[in-house]
């Protein structure tokens, strides 16, 4: 049991930055390109990890420890979430919660670092970031009581190991308005098109990336590799609610559970490739949407 709770941690720890890989090549096909490399972040992370870092002198303690937070921010994040009826290293009543609390207080250090920096362009990035995380919070939130007024549970590991696809089918409305609602806010969490750009390089349309522009060597390194961790955890959250697959075998389950992962992130390199970024005024309009959603399917469960 150890080694399969310690699995469901090292799948998500290692395939991560694959994710991005596989986005970036699809964008690229959409282009009309060859491409990065899929395991381009990987090569990428370990050649920031062999450099040194830079400090400016107005940054105090907090601009160094933040990116060690956020990556055991992360790690903890990654015991909590379950993934292809993997059994988890930590699951307790209420720990949904506890894994909003984490990506909050991972929110919170990032803003603190911007702000330490004494930089404006940095300081206007982390004023949208905390604005935006604002209002996609309930709608994760919201979401996920959902799902928990309908299984019973308000464990994540008991919550998804109760979902499959018989069920799905009998409330599926309810679980496609879900869908959508954490397809926003995961967009919205990893600063994804059409919310945020992580490819763009003018200061003043920037909202994540504009936060860790004076980050350097292995402090960039853990914080675009807690990036990508956030991403996948998030991204297990969001199929284990419109794809529970849970056959009881793990060796169906686990694969299958995986590809719908690089299904998803090809989903996001499709959606990057045929949208526009959102106006900034028209971001909180769509995450107001996904809260409303949210809503509305808890609303169905209780009625």
């Amino acid at each position: 049991m150890l080694i399969l709770k310690l699995l469901n941690m090292i799948i998500a720890l290692a395939a991560a930055p694959f994710l991005l890989g596989i986005i970036n090549r699809t964008k690229a096909k959409f282009a009309g390109r060859t491409g990065q490399p899929l395991l381009q972040l990987y090569y990428d992370i370990w050649k920031l990890l062999r450099k040194g870092a830079v400090y400016s002198k107005t940054t105090s303690w907090i601009f160094r420890t933040g990116p060690v937070i956020g990556l055991s921010v992360v790690l903890i994040g990654s015991m909590i979430i379950p993934f292809g009826g993997l059994p988890t290293i930590i699951s307790f009543n209420g720990d949904l919660i506890l894994f909003a609390y984490l990506l909050g207080l991972s929110r919170f250090f990032t803003v603190l670092m911007a702000m330490d920096t004494g930089s404006s362009f940095e300081g206007m990035g982390a004023s949208r970031e905390v604005t935006f995380s604002a209002l996609s919070e309930p709608a994760l939130l919201i979401g996920l009581a959902a799902v928990a007024k309908y299984t019973g549970y308000i464990s994540l590991s008991q919550m998804f190991s109760s979902l499959n696809l018989s069920i799905w089918l009998n409330t599926g409305p309810v679980f496609v308005l879900v869908g959508f609602a954490i397809l926003i806010v995961f967009l919205t969490e990893n600063s994804r098109i059409p919310i945020d750009d992580p490819n763009t390089h003018l200061e003043l349309t920037m909202i994540h990336e504009v936060m860790i522009l004076d980050h350097s060597g292995p402090d960039l390194g853990m914080i675009l590799y807690s990036s990508a961790v956030k991403m996948w955890l998030l991204g297990s959250i969001l199929i284990g609610i419109i794809m529970p697959i849970h056959s009881g075998n793990l060796l169906l389950d686990v694969p299958v559970t995986i590809l719908f992962m690089i299904l998803l992130a090809v989903i996001v390199g499709i959606i990057e490739s045929s949208m526009a970024r959102l106006k900034l005024l028209h971001v909180p309009q769509l995450l107001v949407g996904a809260t409303i959603l949210s809503i509305l399917a808890l609303v169905l469960i209780l009625r």
